[in-house]
């Protein structure tokens, strides 16, 4: 007898939400972290869980992570919103395809500081210029984020509030790629990816407490790693 397809999953259709997202990601983390994904292959699967618009798109992205002897990590409707025990403030956009934002700075400087909010996604290019983005008050759009910083002859600085684990995923060409995050990790805070190159420039950065110390030190920018 031949092999049936698969029934589709019952609720393939409905609109997927945040949380159903976020239970994605944090299988495709796991997986990463046992090794059973390499980082490409997390962060093509990643971009894919934050486009997907329905439970349907989400199911195949870890049909194939699935462990012997446990449930299908198929999200189901959420029919209460999850209590958050993250230390750092995430609210989920309306809309995760729409969650990001371009930065660009050429012979000049841009800053973000304040309670503004971190993207799911943030493009950062600096040409003979420099970006400081200090989110120590800032609002997350996800429980991980993903900066691609491109420093040209200039400097990106990346300041995470205490908790925040960093993962440095980018390139440093006659030049410096290595922002660090917090000494004591939170495993319920969001997780900022840094991506990108810099070429005869610099891409930083620390936690909030090493930029501004317990009595708010070093009001202008710090050095770039």
């Amino acid at each position: 007898m031949e092999n049936l397809p698969d029934r589709p999953h019952p609720h393939a259709h409905l609109r997927a939400s945040d949380t159903d997202r976020d239970q994605v990601v944090d299988v495709l983390r796991d997986a990463l972290m046992s090794g059973r994904l390499s980082q490409d292959e997390h962060a093509e699967r990643l971009e894919q869980t934050l486009q997907a618009r329905t439970l349907g798109e989400l199911e195949p992205i870890t049909r194939d992570l699935v462990v012997p002897g446990q449930a299908q990590p198929m999200p189901l409707p959420m029919t209460q919103p999850s209590v958050s025990k993250s230390p750092v403030p995430i609210e989920e956009p309306a809309d995760p395809s729409q969650s990001f934002d371009t930065m660009v700075a050429i012979f000049g400087g841009g800053e973000r500081t304040g309670r503004w909010r971190v993207k799911r996604r943030t493009n950062a290019f600096a040409v003979f210029g420099g970006h400081d983005l200090d989110m120590t008050n800032a609002v997350f759009e996800g429980r991980e984020v993903t900066i691609y910083a491109f420093a040209v002859f200039g400097g990106i600085d990346i300041t995470v509030p205490e908790g925040v684990t960093v993962r440095n995923e980018g390139v440093g060409i006659f030049g410096g790629f290595g922002a660090r995050g917090s000494d004591d990790p939170n495993p319920n805070a969001p997780t900022v990816v840094v991506k990108g190159l810099a070429l005869f420039g610099g891409v930083g950065g620390q936690s909030s407490a090493k930029r501004h110390g317990k009595k708010n030190k070093g009001k202008g920018h710090h050095e770039l790693h």
